[in-house]
């Protein structure tokens, strides 16, 4: 690079992105490729947060995250805009759930587990005849108003019984959240039922409507996709494709605070050095972001968004991966693998098969057969207290009663997700606004992460993009406003 080159970047409008994974490479990625200078900062050692891959017996695997919704369209669009559009792959196989005993099949027709058609749910043998009988009440009872918000689990308990949430609608929201369904805000996670629940007499009724809108958009493809060789690839390639703009990412690099300058731009500081910015985007978690924030802010008359971030509350869990001699398991492993109610008692909440699941996971080595289970949730962590071999034994435990697996596997790893997953709990949507509408009193300011728009990985990145457009906005005009424009 010329003198000239270095002296024309140095000149362009400069914005320091905190955090490091999903979230702030979007951001970063979106500034850099409009022409913003963009400096990521990332405490620890690696990008990419929850996103991470790696390997067991010599088997890539997801050791976080494995899989993103693709009936949105943010995460996808970025994998193929990072160059790993031609290494998406849907999963190849159905989930199970384990409950009163038996694996069973996961019915059809509902929305989060709330059933619009009966018939499905009663054929899957999931609820008692009672439980049952509950549910079919839905719709001889009056309209029952949500109100601003509602725990999901209350209201459909008052619906429809409390069996379908403790059997049904508590794993899949689990799955997403490792959350406590009772305490889950439908409006924030579950926007569409919400809506239903709102403008509906039955609940049924709503979510029969809201398959047949879904119906009537004839979405194809698959619901889900994964990446050949793990979803912990994407923070890897978006993190390259930031490089490839002009952007720097610094690892190893710990942000300690910001500070405004007297004019209007920031000072990131970082525990051996100060690094001015036009414009900062925080994309930590939230403890993380109301550390950081906490000076700045309260400068400025917005600590209300400081004890508002200092507020969230986080489920920690442990995956556990192991790898089996495939002769050890023939027969004995099929679908993609099974949620666990926790009213039925037992210590692992899931257990995915990975290598039935992916098959670059099963083509990696043909001899090995791979699948993870995971251990803890909202309210649920005295378990994650124990050290990986007790972890190991729960599962083998558990997976031995419900597929009869005997076999001692070759390998295991635990991979600790302590505070992991935000909670949504009700009125999380306000505080979100209370939030934004406080740190917006800081132009050049904006936040995003999993905490906001959602905890899935096109949401994430959503919350990125809002971000950096908010960004590019406030920089547009401070150049505008430079040019006496």
């Amino acid at each position: 690079m010329s003198a000239a080159d270095i002296s024309a970047d140095r000149s362009r409008r400069h914005a320091a992105v905190i955090g490091g994974g999903i979230s702030g490479l979007a951001a970063a990625l979106r500034l850099a490729r409009a022409g913003v200078r963009v400096t990521l900062l990332e405490s620890e050692g690696r990008v990419g947060g929850k996103l991470h891959a790696g390997e067991i017996a010599g088997v890539p695997v997801d050791l976080g995250a494995e899989s993103m919704l693709a009936r949105r369209p943010e995460a996808v669009e970025l994998a193929r805009a990072a160059g790993l559009g031609d290494h998406l792959r849907p999963p190849a196989a159905t989930a199970m759930l384990w409950t009163r005993g038996e694996l069973r099949p996961l019915p059809t027709g509902h929305t989060m587990g709330v059933p619009g058609d009966l018939a499905p749910l009663a054929a899957a043998g999931i609820l008692s005849a009672d439980g049952l009988a509950r549910v079919a009440r839905d719709a001889e009872l009056p309209h029952t108003d949500p109100g601003e918000d509602v725990a999901i689990g209350a209201y459909i308990a008052e619906r429809m019984g409390r069996e379908v949430v403790d059997r049904l609608v508590e794993p899949l929201l689990g799955g997403v959240y490792a959350g406590d369904a009772y305490r889950i805000s439908m409006r924030a996670a579950v926007p569409p039922l919400f809506e239903a629940a709102r403008t509906h007499r039955s609940l049924g009724e709503g979510v029969r409507e809201l398959q047949e809108r879904a119906a009537a958009r004839q979405q194809t493809g698959p619901v889900f996709m994964g990446i050949e060789g793990g979803i912990g690839r994407l923070p890897l390639a978006v993190a390259d494709a930031v490089r490839a703009a002009g952007g720097e990412i610094r690892t190893h690099a710990p942000v300690t605070g910001i500070a405004r300058t007297a004019d209007g731009g920031w000072l990131v500081e970082l525990e051996d050095e100060t690094l001015p910015a036009d414009a900062v985007v925080v994309a930590t978690p939230a403890h993380h972001a109301a550390r950081i924030l906490a000076r700045a802010c309260r400068a400025a008359g917005a600590g209300a968004a400081v004890d508002a971030l200092a507020g969230v509350e986080y489920a920690s869990m442990a995956l556990v991966t192991m790898a089996f001699r495939r002769s050890d398991v023939e027969g004995l492993l099929s679908g993609s693998g099974f949620l666990v109610p926790p009213v039925d008692g037992r210590k692992i909440k899931a257990s995915t098969f990975s290598s039935n699941k992916w098959r670059w996971n099963a083509d990696a080595d043909p001899d090995l057969f791979v699948l993870r289970t995971s251990i803890g949730r909202y309210g649920d962590e005295d378990d994650l207290m124990r050290p990986d071999a007790e972890l190991v034994a729960m599962s083998l435990k558990d997976l031995g009663d419900a597929v009869g697996l005997a076999a001692a596997p070759v390998e295991t790893r635990v991979t600790r997700w302590d505070d992991g997953l935000p909670q949504y709990p009700v009125g999380h949507l306000a505080r979100v606004a209370r939030i934004r509408e406080h740190v917006a009193r800081l132009p050049g300011l904006e936040v995003c992460g999993a905490i906001y728009d959602g905890v899935g990985i096109p949401a994430c990145i959503a919350s990125a993009h809002r971000a950096a457009d908010g960004l590019l906005a406030t920089l547009a005009e401070g150049a505008g406003d430079d040019k006496g424009e």
